[in-house]
């Protein structure tokens, strides 16, 4: 049996084993309930306040967030309101360049139209007294007359080129001449600039019309046998061909150096061929000084090739000679040798000789003639 004491009253009881487990099962029951509802409530606490201090966390990251970002929303405003004004700025700039643009270009074009116009007036006036002019002149007098032109423009400016050369080409010898040849020297005496001058006009009741391309092979012809550097048609051919009116015309696409001008731009035309001359004036002095120099070495190395050619010649005629004394020397020497060989061959007989001469006795005469002999010894008894 167990005994349970009532904690209120302190009666005691007797229970039996059966009771009191069922008892204290359900006091452990209750204290497990009343733990785990201790234990629940304790974690549900913390968890609430930890969730509290995570949720104060977001929310005060959230708020400094928010601050930011609306510090940002600040920033972006401004960058963007300044961004806005700069390109407002680079709007109006532009606008005023455009503006300033189409007023300069507006200007420009004015300014072109009637420089054009003015152009125009003064081509049309120029045709007009191109015109009038060989109206009014005989069909002998057209050509002479625009010589005399050409040469009174010149011989107007000429103080402003110098010492120059600009005559008429009376040189008819290879069956053809130009109108005027000019030239022009530098201060060495180099020619550096030479033009082949050719005029030419008709009158306008003239039936058959010439074209200017009709006269470009004799002038061309005419440059290389005067031997000019260039050649220029100066010419009132085709007044109404645009292609002539609007300047100078390069025809080196057909001819090398070839020019065809209005009388208008006789003067223009010899300005800028000379001025284009005179800047390459020092590679002409330099192009010369080098064939000088190219001259005197080829001169240098003739001479020293006629040098090397008569030594050549001067040494074969001498070695020829010399081989040929070395050859008598040798011949006169092998003839000495010969010479000398016989003189002591003769020399060892003369003394064989001499020495036989010097051994000879009257006894070796007689030693094999005894009827010799006796005659000498009755010669010696007698002598006694």
């Amino acid at each position: 049996m167990n005994e349970i004491k009532c904690p209120n009253c302190g009666t005691v009881f007797q229970i039996d084993e059966d009771d009191y487990l069922s008892i204290v099962k359900q006091i452990k029951d209750k204290e497990f309930e009343k733990e785990l509802d201790n234990s629940i409530k304790l974690n549900e606490a913390n968890l609430k306040e930890k969730f509290n201090e995570e949720k104060n966390k977001l929310d005060l990251e959230i708020n400094d967030l928010k601050s930011k970002l609306k510090l940002k929303d600040t920033e972006n405003e401004l960058a963007v309101k300044d961004i806005i004004n700069e390109k407002d700025k680079e709007i109006l700039e532009l606008n005023n360049k455009l503006d300033s643009n189409n007023k300069e270009y507006l200007l420009k074009e004015k300014n072109l139209k009637e420089n054009y116009e003015e152009k125009l007036k003064s081509k049309d006036e120029t045709i007009a007294y191109y015109k009038d002019f060989k109206a009014k002149q005989s069909t002998k007098m057209i050509g002479e007359s625009l010589e005399v032109h050409c040469n009174n423009e010149f011989n107007r400016l000429r103080p402003l080129f110098g010492d120059v050369y600009f005559e008429k080409d009376n040189d008819a010898k290879s069956g053809s001449k130009g109108d005027f040849i000019f030239r022009e020297k530098d201060s060495d005496g180099i020619e550096f600039i030479s033009i082949m001058f050719e005029m030419k006009n008709e009158a306008d009741e003239t039936s058959t019309k010439h074209k200017n391309e009709d006269f470009l092979k004799e002038l061309d012809k005419d440059r290389r046998e005067k031997n000019c550097e260039y050649a220029v048609l100066v010419s009132l051919l085709e007044i109404d061909n645009e292609f002539y009116n609007n300047g100078i015309v390069d025809m080196s696409h057909k001819y090398p150096k070839m020019y065809v001008i209005r009388p208008q731009f006789f003067i223009t035309l010899i300005t800028l061929l000379r001025g284009a001359a005179l800047n390459s004036l020092s590679y002409k002095r330099e192009l010369i000084t080098l064939q000088n120099q190219n001259i005197d070495i080829s001169h240098f190395e003739e001479n020293m090739n006629n040098f090397k050619e008569g030594f050549a010649r001067n040494y074969k005629l001498a070695s020829d000679k010399f081989k040929k004394a070395i050859e008598e020397i040798d011949k006169t020497i092998d003839h000495l040798q010969k010479t000398k060989e016989a003189l002591l061959s003769s020399e060892n007989n003369l003394r064989l000789a001499n020495n036989k001469a010097e051994d000879l006795t009257i006894k070796k005469l007689t030693s094999n003639s005894p009827t010799v002999r006796e005659m000498f010894d009755n010669l010696k008894n007698e002598e006694n």
